[in-house]
């Protein structure tokens, strides 16, 4: 695959045309589908193509959080208070290089957006899950899914959970049944959603985006457009652009797996940049391993070849995941003893080893001597007395590991198993309107979803929920925003 930008189509060299519409969508993912819905309520008409089958997008293979606060009904009914002050303020925290305005106008929509997700046929639960876990087992409708417990947010902010998960058991399914509910709906609606079609290049009149070039099997042809949203997806699969803006995924391509469907290539975000748009945060990588649940697993520590800590391990999963990966040749274990000593559920990290002392650990690992005995006592005598002035490690999982003998699993990428996706794309308004390097905006070109930077920039940040979040919400506001583009241009 290549990291070359499409030839863009000039509009005196389009023949014909196969379809002319308001509104052109490309991708069936959340992004796409939500677009598709509110630019044909807003009274636009829309085709929307995409280059796989139904359900075959990303989107759908996720577990289906949806980041959403500031008094759902479902923190209502489960006895969480939150405000959309409270929610903004902890994204701007996790995010801080994020559109300031992008956050405000999440957190206030968040409600509304909620009531939105439900229109579509389902009703998240009003229950919460209570446990540490990276995706409720049940059909819980409501857990934490990110940071906001983890010092120094909960001391910043109330915490508060935000993962909503739509009411399908287990860790993936979710994000399936709304993608599918939203594609029935659309269908309902008169616009069209043509699958196994994928649009190659943009078509320009040189002032701004008019169409777009398509591609079935033998067959081609243009498709004439008052607009044109681009929701097609990230670049996890493209092996060039991941070796050029996100070589830390290479990792999970040793001893793991890419979280995209074959057509997260990047093509939508070259064709972005093909009419003159930029992206943003091209080295901003979500990765992670998890080690829990059992929650059990975070009484133990995580410590690098010199036998430091190096996060505290209540975190969010890919904040610790993201830890490991800044540490010294990517070398990290996580430490038990004999009375915490427990086996990750998903079975992602090998046990190395059991040592009867500290100092045979050392040698075994690679530690320099006395190195992760001095981390080790250091934490055991705080943690005795319920503190952790290192990294605030929350007290329900602070206990002493003092009782040997100790175990060892290995937490480094290669021998650990990573999962992993892109987090850059394309740099765009609120209303997903394409940008240029100068702030213009790109007339006629919108994105989306995982080929635009909104919220989600970084594993660091990251909450699950926030990319079906993000995707569906601004999806949303540049279906409407596309459909008066549209209508006003053609006056």
């Amino acid at each position: 695959m290549s990291v070359e930008l499409p030839e863009v189509v000039d509009l005196q060299d389009v023949g014909g045309w196969s379809d002319e519409v308001d509104v052109l969508v490309v991708g069936a993912g959340m992004a796409g589908v939500s677009a598709a819905l509110e630019a044909k309520a807003t009274g636009a008409s829309v085709l929307v193509l995409d280059r796989g089958g139904r359900l075959t997008c990303t989107s759908a293979m996720a577990g289906g959080h949806f980041y959403l606060g500031g008094g759902t009904p479902v923190q209502e009914a489960t006895g969480w208070h939150d405000t959309p002050e409270a929610m903004g303020a902890y994204l701007q925290a996790m995010s801080p290089s994020c559109d300031p305005e992008k956050i405000r106008l999440y957190a206030e929509g968040s409600v509304e957006h909620f009531h939105w997700l439900e229109s579509l046929g389902f009703s998240f639960e009003r229950s919460f899950y209570p446990h540490k876990a990276v995706v409720q087992p049940d059909t819980q409708g409501l857990m934490f899914t990110g940071n906001e417990k983890t010092w120094p947010y909960d001391v910043e902010q109330q915490p508060a959970p935000r993962g909503h998960k739509p009411p399908t058991p287990g860790d993936t399914g979710g994000a399936a049944l709304v993608v599918g509910l939203a594609l029935d709906k659309l269908e309902a609606s008169g616009a069209e959603v043509r699958f196994e079609t994928g649009v190659t290049a943009l078509v320009s009149d040189g002032t701004r985006v008019v169409g777009a070039a398509w591609k079935k099997y033998g067959d081609s042809g243009y498709i004439r457009a008052g607009s044109v949203i681009i929701a097609a997806g990230g670049f996890v699969m493209n092996d060039a652009m991941i070796e050029k803006y996100a070589p830390a995924l290479k990792a999970v391509q040793t001893n793991g797996m890419a979280l995209g469907n074959t057509h997260d290539d990047g093509l939508g975000i070259r064709m972005g940049q093909s009419v003159g748009g930029v992206a943003d945060h091209m080295d901003g990588v979500f990765i992670t391993g998890p080690f829990y649940p059992p929650g059990d697993a975070l009484n133990g520590i995580v410590v690098n070849k010199q036998g430091r800590r190096i996060v505290n391990e209540d975190a969010y999963h890919a904040r610790t995941a993201a830890a490991v990966f800044e540490q010294p040749d990517r070398v990290a274990y996580l430490i038990f003893d004999s009375a915490t000593m427990v086996r990750p559920s998903y079975g992602f990290q090998p046990l190395i080893d059991g040592w009867e002392t500290i100092e045979e650990m050392e040698d075994a690992l690679g530690i320099p001597r006395g190195a992760l005995a001095q981390t080790m006592a250091a934490y055991n005598e705080h943690a005795a007395r319920g503190e952790d002035p290192t990294f605030h490690k929350a007290q329900e999982y602070l206990v002493p590991l003092d009782k040997g003998p100790w175990g060892a699993y290995d937490l480094t990428p290669g021998k650990s198993f990573y999962s992993g996706f892109t987090c850059g794309g394309l740099r765009v308004t609120c209303d997903g309107e394409l940008l240029t390097e100068a702030a213009t905006v790109v007339p006629g070109g919108y994105a989306v979803g995982a080929c635009a930077s909104n919220i989600a920039v970084d594993g660091h940040g990251y909450s699950s929920g926030t990319q079906l979040g993000e995707a569906s919400f601004f999806g949303r506001r540049a279906g409407r925003h596309a459909a008066r583009f549209a209508a006003t241009s053609a006056g």
